[in-house]
């Protein structure tokens, strides 16, 4: 591949730069303590894909009540936050640049993997359907019925937003992402599926939308719009969440009130290379228009296709998940042209090394 391509050139912007137009996308690993903090594995494994000129975390739980899965990460107590500092570090040093995933999972849990005193709440009490969540030592169990939340819920859970970015600048990150989609909290009160509130966060898409933008807003009073990118996932189905009727009207309203926010970037999710509904290309060239910030997209691209989605203009930053898992020199690799190995999907979720920071670099290759 041309090493001038628009993929492996630098991002010069006022707001943001960056040695290349690659993006680590966030993947839920699982590596850290059952008490949710970062081990040091997990800074070996982004400091060696510091390549990449940003990497975006792992989803990490803003508060004990968003932290759904085994031996996910945690950003609410300084235990955290001490434990993510050689994360930063390891790739601050390699000229990367490095945004905390802010993601509360709402009602995609299981109790057990959460501390002693947490809640599931959701906008609505509704149960996930063919929806089970892993527990260490249980295996698969039924996700129970959320509690729908009150108002001081939602206003603890904004503020617990806003301590988790601080937490986060705190760490040593660039920034953060807010998590407002595949299904999990922000995302279950903009999918009409899953809200059926009749107050001021359900049903039209300004109301739907409302957690969402008092998030963003709240987390950008607190830490500066420049260090605030938001991921969204129009279409997608995932965690018991599908398309919904007045996506299309939803996801405008969104992204005009984001563009009025001015927040750094909006992140899209296509997971139709997994087999899922493919991001409408409609809704993409919609939010392309209302929206003036940077626009990271993602979904199953090799280089060369990457490539020309930049030279198309159809977005500014491309997201690579599942080929970083097993490439840790990935740009490397895209510079050389070279071959790639392939991910272990047995190890993406377990403890370990094995499966996570062992997977050979090129120059190990040979």
């Amino acid at each position: 591949m041309d090493t001038n391509s628009q993929l492996l050139s630098p991002l010069n912007t006022e707001r943001l730069s960056l040695k290349n137009k690659v993006v680590m996308a966030p993947l839920t690993r699982s590596r850290a303590t059952q008490e949710h903090i970062p081990t040091a594995i997990m800074s070996l494994y982004y400091g060696q894909r510091a390549g990449a000129g940003l990497i975006i975390t792992e989803g990490t739980a803003p508060s004990p009540n968003g932290v759904g899965y085994a031996r996910i990460p945690g950003i609410y107590n300084s235990d955290q936050v001490e434990a993510w500092k050689p994360a930063t570090e390891a790739v601050h040093n390699k000229g990367g640049k490095i945004f905390m995933q802010l993601m509360h999972t709402g009602r995609i849990l299981h109790p057990d993997n959460m501390p002693e005193g947490a809640k599931i709440l959701a906008p609505s009490a509704i149960q996930p359907e063919d929806t089970k969540m892993y527990v260490d030592g249980k295996g698969e169990l039924e996700i129970p019925e959320p509690t729908a939340m009150t108002q001081d819920d939602i206003n603890t859970v904004i503020d617990e937003y806003v301590q988790a970015a601080k937490n986060a600048i705190e760490a040593g990150f660039d920034g953060v992402e807010v998590h407002s989609a595949n299904g999990y909290l922000l995302d279950q009160f903009v999918n009409a599926g899953t809200n059926k509130r009749t107050d001021n966060y359900g049903g039209s898409a300004e109301n739907r939308s409302r957690l969402t933008l008092e998030v963003t807003a709240k987390v950008i009073e607190a830490i500066g719009k420049d260090k605030v990118g938001i991921r969204l996932s129009p279409n997608g189905a995932m965690n018991d969440l599908g398309p919904f009727e007045g996506q299309e009207e939803t996801f405008d309203y969104l992204s005009k009130e984001l563009e009025k926010l001015d927040v750094l970037y909006i992140h899209l999710v296509n997971h139709s290379s997994m087999g899922a509904p493919a991001l409408p290309d409609d809704i993409r060239t919609n939010i392309r228009d209302n929206y003036n910030g940077l626009l990271i997209l993602s979904g199953g691209y090799d280089a060369q296709e990457a490539n020309k989605d930049l030279e198309d203009n159809k977005g500014d930053l491309i997201a690579f998940g599942r080929k970083f898992i097993a490439n840790p020199d990935l740009v490397t690799r895209f510079e050389k042209d070279a071959s790639l190995n392939e991910p272990d999907q047995d190890t993406f979720y377990t403890p370990g090394k094995e499966g996570y920071t062992d997977y050979p670099t090129l120059e190990e290759s040979k």
